[in-house]
């Protein structure tokens, strides 16, 4: 049996890489590939429109109030600096190789086989979970919205939390199970609505940072760097940072180390342009527009991001802010129910399309492993009518719904953010080594300073790991560890490229 281009045998199958051009090849198959239909400027608003989510309107409240307070702006602005290191690799990737699946097709063509699927599995938990978050975080916009005009849903649907225990989130595993059936009619949004739904989004920022201004009091950021406590879990430790456990510290919440563990939490913020490197495939010029969305909507996001933060905190005292629906509550604490209502709703219109995006990029990802052989190949089949991956959708948006309708949203959000960060990392090492195992590839935008600028992504993102819990730590291990059997169980068996298989239309009569 042949052995594809690229590929290895004997004991070091798992190193085997799939090559950039078969990579491309694969997008040319009429029942397994996408069209290309998205500009740079779809790009750039998809960036934003994704980007712009929990994170703002939800996340803020709840990391300033138990972990950084007032200085959760500084939080904001060493996540985004991380991601800014990623966003370049990322951007030289997407353009090098546009191909669905994102930082799995990256690893797949530099560092192998092996650590394709890991990080294949490793962005669908983050895909997945993220969805999840982003479910929540809109069902309490609108439960916010409800109370406003007196409707109130009984507490046992009103999803999990710590006053009222466990509960079941109907709003969030509703409107996940609505968006998985759109996209699997393949309703695809426009560039027009698109741009509308974005604009509502940036115009509620805008709003939080123009109307909020005039209700900020100097004695909300004092202390802006709140001072560390201790911290009182009944758990071990196990909710301390890993780099506290590491170095000896009491584990402690605030303070400079609070900065850098609220900076781990509120990444999650950016994770939108990662899931804008998921639609290479789809992108009519990826080697020039690519890189314009993936930069240009991380740059926007991050200055919305600081302001943001700046004025919530300064509205309201840090140990006052809610966690289901900050920005809102901060309004109605200073006498403004109008603006509140206003900002829910716009919330709950922004936070609908970053769940849809977020659930899109999760079934290419999934589809992209599938038509690699790596996941059973049924998935790979695209809708006669629709052409969409429907069956992954399917199946997908049925597990997000119920994690949506069952799990906190702090639970959710910390293990997302150690899952990007991850993706991160293999990125960063990928465009080293790509630039070493290829350089004769055309890459139309180049990371500059290579190695050393990847080498600092990988150091930066692996420190805002370190700031992450070690309950955290270990459900993602327990995660990867799975990820890790399945592939010896059935992706290295199945891999197409160790079978020497070509797509149908190519293959010699």
């Amino acid at each position: 049996m042949p052995v594809a281009p690229g590929g290895h045998r004997g004991p070091r199958q798992w190193l085997r890489t799939k090559s950039v051009e078969e990579s491309i090849l694969d997008t040319d198959d009429p029942e397994r590939g996408l069209t290309r239909s998205l500009t740079a400027l779809d790009l750039t608003v998809f960036g934003v429109g994704v980007v712009i989510g929990t994170g703002i309107f939800v996340l803020t409240g709840q990391v300033a109030r138990t972990t950084a307070g007032p200085s959760v702006a500084i939080s904001f602005a060493v996540a985004g600096a991380v991601c800014a290191l990623a966003a370049l690799c990322y951007a030289e990737f997407a353009s090098t190789v546009p191909v669905a699946g994102s930082a799995y097709t990256f690893a797949y063509a530099s560092l192998g086989e092996l650590s394709a699927w890991i990080i294949g599995w490793d962005l669908l938990l983050e895909l997945a979970l993220g969805c999840a978050v982003v479910a929540v975080g809109w069902s309490g916009y609108v439960r916010s919205l409800l109370d406003s005009i007196g409707w109130h849903l009984p507490s046992w649907l009103s999803g999990t939390s710590e006053e009222t225990g466990f509960g079941f989130d109907l709003l969030a595993c509703v409107l996940v199970l609505a968006l998985t059936a759109v996209l699997v009619a393949g309703m695809k949004l426009s560039a027009r609505v698109t741009s509308t739904v974005v604009a509502v989004k940036v115009g509620v920022v805008l709003l939080v940072i123009i109307a909020g201004a005039f209700f900020v009091t100097a004695d909300n950021f004092d202390p802006f760097i709140p001072p560390a406590q201790g911290t009182t879990d009944g758990d071990g430790g196990l909710r301390a940072p890993v780099i506290q456990l590491i170095s000896g510290y009491q584990p402690t919440t605030f303070g400079v180390l609070g900065v850098f563990s609220a900076a781990a939490v509120v990444f999650f913020a950016f994770i939108g342009f990662d899931v804008v490197a998921t639609a290479a495939e789809e992108t009519r010029d990826p080697q020039r527009d690519m890189p314009r969305g993936i930069l240009g909507s991380l740059a926007i996001c991050t200055v919305l991001y600081v302001a943001v933060s700046l004025v919530v905190t300064g509205m309201r005292k840090y140990t006052e802010l809610t966690v289901d629906a900050p920005l809102a509550d901060a309004f109605k604490a200073v006498g403004q129910p109008f603006w509140a209502g206003l900002i829910s709703f716009g919330a709950a219109v922004g936070l609908t399309t970053v769940c849809m995006i977020l659930l899109l990029g999760q079934s290419r990802v999934f589809f992209a492993m599938s038509r690699d052989g790596l996941l059973p190949p049924v998935f790979s089949r695209v809708h006669p009518r629709f052409r969409t991956p429907y069956r992954s959708t399917l199946l997908l948006g049925v597990v997000v719904a119920v994690l949506a309708g069952c799990t906190s949203i702090s639970e959710l959000a910390e293990l997302v953010n150690i899952g990007t960060l991850f993706a991160f990392i293999v990125v960063a090492l990928g465009v080293v080594v790509l630039r070493r195992s290829r350089p004769d590839l055309p890459r139309a935008f180049r990371t500059p300073l290579v190695p050393a600028l990847p080498l600092a992504s990988v150091l930066a993102s692996l420190w805002l790991m370190l700031n992450l819990p070690a309950e955290t730590w270990a459900r993602f291990g327990a995660w990867m560890a799975l990820g890790v059997v399945l592939y010896a169980w059935y992706g290295q068996r199945r891999s197409r490229l160790r079978r020497g298989e070509e797509p149908p239309e190519h293959r010699v009569p």
